[in-house]
């Protein structure tokens, strides 16, 4: 039986692809949008202008200049790995099913990885000795039983789970795949690079600030069939990760710890709101239904007449300043817009768009937007 080859797509389109997901104000839900009216991204940053202009901006959208890409697949190169692309074979299946999958990931090392059953495994980063123990040997169970084991290669519970698993593990980075953080990290790092998998969709040499922490998070839960918590306190990232789990369908599994350690109480508190209490990586497997391989996900064709012309109904001229009106610092849910401005949902989201591409709103989790003040519009 033959097999197909894999699905990637052209090097023009690729290369257009990361320039649109590097130009300012585009984000994963606005990218999704363009391609989907566009076709090709070459006609989604011709269009990027006048765009913005109907948001209302004033000053020009700097679109990433194709130089500039160049020099970072020629870095991502230079380290072994390469760019993955939504509606390419490489590109995870449930990752791309949520609202907001990454633009473009860099991948480095063992890319079959990516697109094998996996389960994520997360925790405190000053985590106890018996709770690192425990992380070690549950992956390891995990990735005996043929899954593998993700998580954010942070210090504590992330490294002794990757270390658990080193030959099917992978690690989603929240700054670029080339930096080591922390840098007690650099031989977990090390290893992993050898015989697991480094993720990220920052660019290669950017350092992680902390509100990249919480993005890379939804990329740990959305690889995943589900997400174990092992240690973690009431407010803390891993209880993060565990909310995006539940909001995008995965199952959370928790370990249960002794009520006087804080680092249990986060575990607890799932268990006690639902998630699966877990002392053995067959508590999790029994979860699992059906086979541990996904299929390869199909790309969908690019549409010619759609990539000659755009295509979607355009939002009335005045909609966007109408939207802007109902919008506070609050966030505010997509569907409320929808409703109380009376138009079509298309042209709301189109209009959203534009605001997005002016830098007058912000995307929040959940298909949530707030309104942004901008002191170089005036408004």
């Amino acid at each position: 039986m033959q097999t197909a080859a894999p699905l990637r797509l052209p090097d023009g389109e690729r290369l257009d692809r990361l320039r649109l997901a590097r130009t300012e104000n585009i984000g994963p839900v606005t990218f999704r949008q363009l391609i989907a009216r566009f076709g090709l991204a070459a006609n989604a940053i011709e269009a990027l202008p006048d765009l913005a202009r109907r948001g209302g901006r004033q000053r020009p959208l700097r679109v990433c200049p194709g130089d500039e890409v160049e020099r970072e697949r020629e870095a991502l190169a230079a380290l072994g790995g390469t760019h993955i692309f939504p509606g390419e074979s490489a590109y995870p299946e449930a990752l791309a099913a949520i609202d907001d999958a990454p633009m473009a990931l860099s991948a480095v090392g063992s890319m079959p990885l990516l697109l094998r059953e996996s389960i994520a495994v997360v925790g405190a980063r000053n985590a106890s000795t018996s709770g690192r123990n425990f992380a070690r040997r549950i992956a390891g169970d995990l990735a005996t039983a043929g899954l593998v084991v993700v998580s954010g290669m942070a210090r504590g519970i992330d490294a002794a789970a990757h270390a658990g698993a080193l030959d099917a593990t992978v690690a989603v980075l929240a700054g670029g795949v080339d930096v080591i953080y922390p840098r007690e990290n650099a031989e977990i790092y090390a290893q992993i690079r050898e015989k697991g998998l480094l993720v990220s969709e920052m660019p290669v040499g950017l350092q992680p600030q902390a509100r990249h922490f919480p993005r890379r998070n939804r990329i740990i839960s959305g690889v995943s069939r589900g997400v174990l918590v092992v240690e973690a306190a009431l407010r803390s990232g891993s209880l993060i990760t565990a909310r995006l789990a539940a909001e995008q369908g995965r199952d959370v599994f928790a370990v249960p710890g002794s009520p006087l350690d804080p680092r249990c109480r986060g575990p607890n508190d799932l268990i006690r709101k639902g998630a699966i209490l877990t002392e053995s990586a067959e508590d999790i497997l029994s979860e699992l239904p059906g086979p541990l391989l996904r299929p390869m996900p199909a790309a969908p064709p690019i549409d010619a007449a759609k990539a000659r012309s755009g295509s979607g109904s355009e939002p009335p001229a005045d909609l966007p300043q109408h939207i802007l009106e109902l919008l506070g610092p609050s966030p505010t849910s997509v569907d409320d817009i929808i409703r109380d401005t009376g138009h079509p949902a298309g042209q709301v989201r189109g209009a959203l768009l534009e605001l997005e591409l002016a830098g007058r709103i912000e995307r929040q989790p959940g298909d949530f937007v707030a309104r942004l003040f901008d002191p170089a519009n005036g408004r």
